[in-house]
């Protein structure tokens, strides 16, 4: 049986590295909807960096932040449609942000998802002056300070809003949302007390639950986190609805050849398995990649976009349209 097991490795493994010199013999053009230095840059800089020596031709980054996401994908959408233009992406520029942000294109029509690189997920952290040790803490500390207790998010109408609301509604508090333009100034806030609390990705908060500059009360998520696995899940805390997570991978224009897609799939899976890859995702707060088809992608895809479209209504989060 290990023998068997050995040798099916083995088969994929070529495979996998067959397809990925069998995608292009032409430099790849990798847009990035985000500013230099950023976290979707870095993955972007890494799986380039691999991916280049896989294929063997130069994979050129492109910055293009703004808009959303918006002009990135519009560049990519502007390129012909042979897979020799990528853009590296967080999902949550495909489920969340198209519900608060009109867009010039169809999300799930004009884009394709493709491969992922790294998974992250979101953990509720906490002032250090907050007075509470865990989540049943925190409710009660709300509902001792009606109306003064505020929770913070890196967006209006992400993941990070909508876990904040959702918490306020099953456990009956009153927490007042303050939206910031991304994690770092928000992060500021709650670290500096004059907001309580955050729900954050593991990435950017991670560092500062390991300082001691914030405090972790739970990971929205059915599973614990590998980087934080004494802290519990909010299903386990009674909170199943709090689970979200955003991906970081490869999306491409819907018009890219089926054949192709896959054999941009199969390289990208392949770097990301790289050791040096996994071994620096794994050190910043990622979890492990979710080694999905494109297919199985594009479900996803369409099942969080779905579910982010019913909070925002349920919720009456107001679309800048």
């Amino acid at each position: 049986m290990r023998l068997f097991h050995r040798m099916a490795t083995a088969i994929v493994a070529c495979l996998l590295t067959s397809m990925a010199q069998a995608w292009t013999d032409k430099p790849v053009k990798m847009l990035v909807p985000a500013p230099a230095g950023g976290t979707m840059d870095v993955v972007a800089r890494i799986l380039a960096k691999q991916l280049s020596a896989d294929i063997g031709q130069p994979v050129i980054i492109e910055n293009k932040a703004g808009a959303g996401g918006a002009i990135a994908v519009q560049a990519m959408l502007g390129a012909p449609a042979d897979g020799q233009t990528i853009m590296v992406t967080a999902s949550n520029v495909l489920t969340e942000i198209p519900h608060v942000l009109k867009m010039p294109y169809d999300t799930l029509a004009d884009v394709k998802p493709v491969a992922t690189v790294a998974r992250a997920l979101l953990v509720l952290v906490a002032a250090p002056e907050v007075p509470a040790k865990d989540l049943n803490g925190l409710v009660a500390y709300v509902k001792a300070h009606p109306g003064k207790v505020s929770f913070a998010s890196y967006s209006a109408g992400t993941i990070s809003h909508y876990a904040g609301m959702i918490l306020n509604q099953k456990a009956g508090l009153d927490m007042q949302h303050v939206p910031f333009a991304g994690s770092p100034p928000a992060l500021q806030q709650v670290m500096g007390g004059q907001i309580q609390v955050m729900f954050d990705g593991i990435v950017t908060s991670m560092p500062l639950i390991r300082s001691g500059k914030l405090k972790a009360l739970g990971i929205a998520s059915g599973s614990r986190s590998a980087h934080l696995p004494d802290v519990p899940t909010m299903a386990e805390l009674g909170l199943p609805e709090l689970d979200f997570s955003n991906w970081l991978g490869v999306v491409v224009a819907s018009g890219v050849p089926a054949d192709v897609t896959a054999r941009i799939n199969a390289a990208v899976l392949k770097a990301a398995a790289a050791p040096e890859i996994a071994t620096r995702m794994a050190a910043v707060g990622f979890e492990s990649n979710l080694n999905a088809s494109a297919a199985d992608l594009a479900r996803a895809v369409r099942s969080d976009f779905e579910k982010n479209g019913a909070l925002v209504k349920r919720f009456g989060i107001k679309l800048d349209r």
